[in-house]
């Protein structure tokens, strides 16, 4: 334990860090409150004992200067040393920041019963924080594991609610355009039937990846919809750049190749895509439903069509969102 003793009288200073020696505890000693402060900076000691009476910047100032050079989260204990036995003196030590208030000349049994409580304090607030660190990060990955898919480490269906919801909102404010996409495993039903959950769970797995992997930029989201489905948002998006997009994802996925006999599209797994645009005309949540039944709709005819396609619904029927 480092402990930064602050005092201008050499006597004293003398004393209290033969004191201290005696317990074990490396010492560095400053004349004045400036010196004290800078020696706080370099070496950022476990313990301060600070004189209140010196040249220049008393102590009270010293301890409100150090306390805002501290970080979040940290705590140097500071013990103030001084013939003044006023209660309003202690009581301003303590509200500037000290931590205990010592009457000189010191004891040396006080002194040391006082370091000790110190220590204990500073052992305990220690782990206090350390906890409250771990605690912090399980929070944060619990928050980031409940906004994805635990099978295909994509977003889940809570996150795609949260995104469609927030850029329906922002497109009502800026009038730019948003695109949705529900796309559908082609006959997964059959691949599961045929080839063992386990081996669907993997397709899922790749198929999602083939998704994620061709959108072009950080706000597009891929969710997990539920089951074999998936559900694209891409914001500030129009009929074109959507369908390009569509396009891309459907020959990634033909592309991986994945044997599929039982499939009536391909001998290998496909998607169907059911693609919706419009421009929202409000700001409300209610409006996107609309925005996802067409989505719906145009999955349907893409599967109705032979599967192993996207299909566009008509933007007409998107101008107003009722």
């Amino acid at each position: 334990m480092k402990v930064l003793v602050i005092e201008d009288t050499v006597t004293s200073a003398a004393l209290i860090c033969r004191m201290l020696g005696g317990m074990g505890l490396e010492t560095v000693h400053r004349r004045d409150g400036e010196g004290g402060i800078e020696a706080f900076r370099q070496s950022r000691p476990d313990l301060i004992m600070l004189d209140v009476v010196m040249p220049g910047m008393d102590g009270f100032e010293v301890a409100r200067r150090i306390r805002q050079l501290e970080s979040d989260g940290e705590w140097t204990p500071i013990i103030f040393l001084s013939a003044r036995t006023r209660d309003e003196d202690i009581e301003r030590g303590i509200a500037v920041g000290g931590d205990d208030y010592l009457v000189k000349p010191v004891s040396e049994a006080v002194l040391k019963a006082k370091v000790r409580a110190m220590q204990r304090i500073a052992h305990m607030r220690a782990s206090l924080v350390a906890l409250t660190r771990k605690l912090d990060e399980a929070n944060r990955e619990l928050t980031r594991l409940s906004a994805f898919d635990g099978l295909t480490g994509i977003a889940n269906r809570r996150t795609f609610d949260a995104t469609l919801s927030r850029e329906w909102r922002r497109g009502a404010r800026s009038g730019a355009s948003i695109a949705l996409m529900v796309v559908d495993v082609d006959c997964f039903k059959q691949f599961n039937d045929a080839y063992g959950h386990q081996v669907g769970d993997e397709c899922l797995k790749a198929v999602a990846r083939a998704l994620a992997g061709n959108t072009r930029r950080p706000v597009d989201l891929v969710a997990r919809y539920g089951g074999e489905e998936f559900a694209v948002v891409l914001p500030d998006t129009d009929a074109q750049g959507a369908a390009i997009v569509a396009e891309s994802m459907r020959r990634a996925v033909e592309t991986l190749a994945i044997t599929h006999r039982h499939s009536t599209a391909a001998r290998v797994v496909t998607v169907s895509i059911g693609i919706a645009v419009t421009r929202p005309e409000r700001s409300d949540d209610g409006g996107f439903a609309t925005l996802v039944a067409r989505a719906d709709e145009a999955l349907y005819r893409a599967k109705r069509d032979g599967r192993n396609r996207w299909h566009l619904a008509a933007t007409t029927a998107l101008s107003v969102v009722q």
